[in-house]
């Protein structure tokens, strides 16, 4: 059987992305099905400052009201996936750019899907600031990347502005949520999906794998 292609578009700073990758994690190795995840940028805000804004304050503004209904019920589908998330040790949300400009670089050396996920850790887990470009380049050492080759993409002008044009390409080309999969570029599903959609849309692009090789 021929390895399948899912194209995952996340935010390394959205709690459902982080769910929805440990699930399709999860599945995968429940099915022993083969794929190959590609990790592509998308911001949840493009205008995130450097230091970062108060989730809770941006969410009380957007929405109205105290927010925690909303984090305990991002809290409890977490649990359901094995992930001990708890909203309030990471308060702030950061810009991503950085981030998502390492894990286009890591593609070529092999450890993309493992270097976003343990950015999503990082982020949700650790509550360190992925901003920071020593923090990224700590990270990244383990991923493949020398720490000084980590900070300079992390910090070049360049670097930084292909990864935003990247983002932008996706949410013009309609993506307005995430995380967003596809699956052998024919089979797309939106949102963070329970695990048993997974499994129908992995079988689905086994299934036209086998044929398409057949």
């Amino acid at each position: 059987m021929s390895e399948i292609q899912i194209d995952v578009v996340t935010d390394i700073v959205c709690p459902w992305c982080f769910i929805g990758v440990v699930r399709l994690h999860k599945v995968l190795a429940d099915t022993g099905i083969e794929a190959r995840i590609l990790h592509h940028p998308f911001f949840l805000d493009p205008d995130v400052p450097p230091e970062g804004i108060d989730v809770a304050e941006k969410l009380r503004k957007r929405f109205g009201g105290d927010p925690a209904a909303m984090f305990a019920r991002v809290e409890a589908e977490a649990r359901k996936s094995g992930i001990p998330l708890d909203l309030s040790k990471q308060p702030r949300q950061r810009p991503t750019a950085a981030a998502h400009t390492l894990i286009r670089h890591a593609l070529a050396k092999g450890t993309q899907d493992a270097l976003a996920t343990a950015l999503f850790e990082t982020h949700f887990l650790q509550a360190l600031n992925i901003a920071d470009p020593d923090v990224l380049a700590g990270i990244a050492a383990r991923y493949g990347f020398a720490a000084d080759e980590a900070r300079r993409l992390a910090t070049d002008a360049a670097e930084l502005e292909i990864t935003r044009q990247e983002a932008a390409a996706a949410a013009q080309g309609g993506i307005s949520g995430v995380p967003f999969s596809v699956f052998n570029r024919r089979l797309a599903l939106s949102g963070c999906q329970p695990e048993d959609v997974f499994h129908q849309a992995l079988a689905q692009a086994a299934s036209t794998t086998v044929e398409a090789g057949a």
